[in-house]
């Protein structure tokens, strides 16, 4: 039986899974069908991971075959209720077609009428010169974009009016006849107004992104030698040496430091793979020394606009995904490596620091978590560090990469309420545990340099598809209990402690 402790802390974390689901039921709901579809994807992706922290909770250990099993049943459910989602979605989009044809006949000639009557902005008001909007206006047409309203807007204008078609395709249209017309000189925008409807902005384009100035690369570069010195000190100290009062011995801390970076590497690889397939150019990494585990990850920022928020979605999630499973490689071959007499001994109690890591050496270190002292190899340490690195980049706030998959998929409104709640979380968890300073270094970091969110994409209105939708959750998911310890009391009931 379970004890108060151990019931909490199964039920927190239950009840932690089960709003995410709710949470994306709710969203899913008001799209019928396809919507319940698509959700049901993302209950897939995550009861495996659910179930087997239910059956350990309760004793129930799962070997390798049985996890194996687990996710090969998840993933050929996923793919079932795909193939189910892709018909249905042919059949809604053949009676939206029809239905939005009506709708369009309808309301053409009210529009038109109220076109002609609605008051016009003297083009004197407007930044742009008369010539150049006379030449926007034409762009606009019954079959993409119908405008009504012109209004001045920082160095551009906003029009206002009616969608008259998918906003993917309206969007590809109306930027190749602005760009056929007056070249690069401007960008277009089609993003949702704060009465939640469709607009266009175009700005000029002096105000794309500007590139990473030479005092910045420098900021870089000192930023990087500075990180490689910390993760020198982290891994000596985790070997039993100040590397800064034993400098003769930097070659003892260089092997553990190379496997950090290899994960801080394949992080930014994965990014930079996937902004160079959408043509987007990055600014170089801004690395993130700390004394606690070496580093912190990069802050990287977006040096061309981005044309949809799919674009931003994948460019986001790519990094954690490749530095997560380089990672989630280290931790699983160092435990399978770990044997009595391993290079480094571990107290058990820093297994009970990460449900992630706790349940993966429960299954493959077995019984030995019961002993005071536990023998790893060094592979095993670098993994979780890396796990814990691509953990706190996962967190929804602001531009981190957490906030950007939040943006792509829920939009800026709901990505804002994530972003304080973050906040909120990690000012708890401060006053919780004040020794720990992991949360106050990310807490101001996020404060000061990445709270605000990503700009809007040039097209802002599509949604990513669902299969995005249903991965950004489990990374999130994931996310969650790499950083959520286990209590003391469940630790126990599933093996992970002394046993007397």
């Amino acid at each position: 039986m379970f004890n108060g402790s151990e019931t909490t802390a199964v039920c927190v974390i239950l009840i932690i899974a089960v709003a995410i689901l709710a949470w994306g039921y709710n969203r899913a709901k008001s799209y019928g069908k396809l919507g319940i579809l698509a959700w049901l994807q993302s209950v897939v992706l995550m009861i495996p991971w659910l179930l087997f922290f239910v059956l350990f909770a309760a004793g129930i250990y799962l070997n390798i075959v049985g996890i194996i099993f687990l996710l090969v049943a998840s993933a050929g459910v996923y793919i079932y209720l795909g193939n189910r989602l892709r018909a249905a979605g042919q059949d809604v989009m053949i009676q939206e077609r029809a239905a939005q044809r009506i709708k369009e006949e309808q309301e053409l000639n009210s529009q038109e009428k109220r076109a002609e009557n609605e008051g016009k902005i003297s083009a004197d008001l407007l930044p742009i010169p008369e010539e150049d909007l006379k030449i926007i206006q034409g762009i606009f047409g019954i079959d993409t974009f119908f405008a009504t309203e012109t209004i001045s807007y920082q160095e551009g204008a906003i029009f206002k009016g009616n969608l008259r078609s998918d906003p993917e395709k309206a969007h590809e249209r109306l930027s190749g006849k602005l760009k056929t017309a007056l070249g690069e000189k401007y960008r277009l925008f089609l993003v949702e107004s704060p009465e939640e409807k469709p607009v266009v902005i175009v700005l000029p384009s002096s105000n794309d992104p500007e590139t990473t100035t030479l005092a910045q690369k420098n900021l870089a570069l000192v930023l990087f030698v500075a990180t490689i010195a910390t993760s020198l000190e982290a891994v000596s100290l985790l070997q039993g040496f100040d590397l800064f009062n034993n400098l003769g011995r930097y070659k003892e801390a260089i092997p553990l430091s190379l496997g950090l970076w290899l994960i801080l590497v394949a992080h930014e690889i994965g990014h930079g793979f996937l902004a160079q397939r959408y043509h987007i150019r990055l600014s170089v990494p801004f690395f993130l020394p700390t004394w606690q585990i070496g580093a912190f990850g990069a802050i990287t920022r977006f040096e061309s606009l981005l044309p949809n928020r799919t674009a931003l979605f994948d460019i986001a999630l790519a990094g954690p995904a490749v530095g997560g499973i380089v990672s989630l490689l280290m931790l699983i071959v160092g435990l399978i490596l770990s044997h009595p007499g391993s290079t480094f001994q571990l107290p058990t109690g820093f297994f009970q620091g990460s449900i992630l890591v706790g349940v993966f050496a429960r299954v493959i270190l077995g019984e030995a978590l019961q002993q005071p002292i536990v023998d790893v190899n060094p592979l095993m340490i670098i993994g979780w560090l890396g796990l814990v690195i691509t953990a706190l980049n996962l967190l929804p706030a602001g531009q981190l990469d957490g906030g950007r998959v939040v943006q792509a998929i829920y939009g800026r409104k709901i990505a804002k309420r994530a972003t304080i709640a973050t906040l909120v979380l990690l000012g708890i968890v401060i006053l919780i545990n004040p020794a720990n300073s992991i949360p106050l270094y990310w807490a101001i970091l996020i404060l000061f340099l990445q709270r605000d969110l990503e700009r809007p994409s040039l097209n802002e209105l599509t949604e990513v598809d669902d299969h995005r939708a249903a991965w950004g959750l489990l990374a999130l998911f994931l996310m969650l209990i790499t950083l959520i310890p286990f209590s003391s009391g469940l630790a126990g009931r599933i093996g992970i402690g002394v046993h007397y």
